[in-house]
């Protein structure tokens, strides 16, 4: 998904005429951090909240401030997370999108991000959760899911993440089922350390427990 599929067409954009009161407004109205600011169609750059709730004098021009934007955005035609880079490197709610001839697209709000990102990693979609701990150089894709695969499962998603402090590898695996015991004890038994996991078979374990808990309570 490239970042031209996420622009929220209904995000507001400042003109350099607007007023500084206006620019509060909205971004009063529309909870955001930034507002991009547009002169027929060109991306002059994006303003702070903090910037605007500053100005005292709201009927000053964003035209008259235009020392405090910065120039910030990605082009259309680029992979989608790079707007989450984005946000995090500059602490803001909207992620301003250029066309190729360097004209105003519109901007990704971080809502429509979580959306994508959610529908990326598979948060919707039903199955059990793997998560493994080991060293770099024993990560090795082909052998993970030859072990997924000997279970009659698959892997859907798979997510690493390295933890910089111990230098050990986080492998989040998403499989097409919730019945992972199996899976999981296949990964022990070729001494893969299984942090935690997440399917039916642990949920339905401690259903049960809780309900022969209950009955043993009652029979007191």
């Amino acid at each position: 998904m490239l970042t031209a599929q996420l622009v929220n067409p209904n995000i507001p954009q400042l003109q350099p005429e607007d007023s500084v009161a206006k620019a509060k407004q909205l971004i009063n109205d529309f909870k955001l951090t930034h507002l991009p600011v547009v002169d027929n169609k060109k991306f002059l750059g994006l303003i702070s909240e903090e910037d605007i709730m500053d100005i005292s004098e709201d009927k000053a021009t964003i035209g008259m401030i235009s020392d405090q934007l910065f120039m910030a955005f990605l082009p259309e035609d680029v992979h989608f997370l790079n707007a989450l880079h984005y946000c995090n490197q500059y602490e803001t709610n909207i992620v301003p999108v250029i066309n190729r001839d360097a004209t105003f697209n519109g901007a990704i709000t971080s809502q429509n991000l979580l959306k994508a990102i959610g529908d990326f990693s598979g948060a919707n979609e039903i199955g059990g959760l793997i998560i493994l701990e080991l060293q770099p150089v024993h990560f090795s894709i082909s052998e993970i899911s030859r072990i997924v695969e000997s279970n009659n499962a698959t892997v859907l998603h798979l997510n690493t993440i390295t933890d910089p402090t111990t230098g050990l590898m986080m492998v989040t695996l998403h499989l097409n089922k919730r019945e992972i015991d199996a899976v999981v004890s296949t990964f022990e038994r070729f001494e893969y350390r299984v942090v935690h996991h997440f399917g039916a078979d642990r949920i339905e374990n401690k259903t049960d427990m809780h309900y022969r808990n209950l009955m043993n309570y009652l029979d007191l």
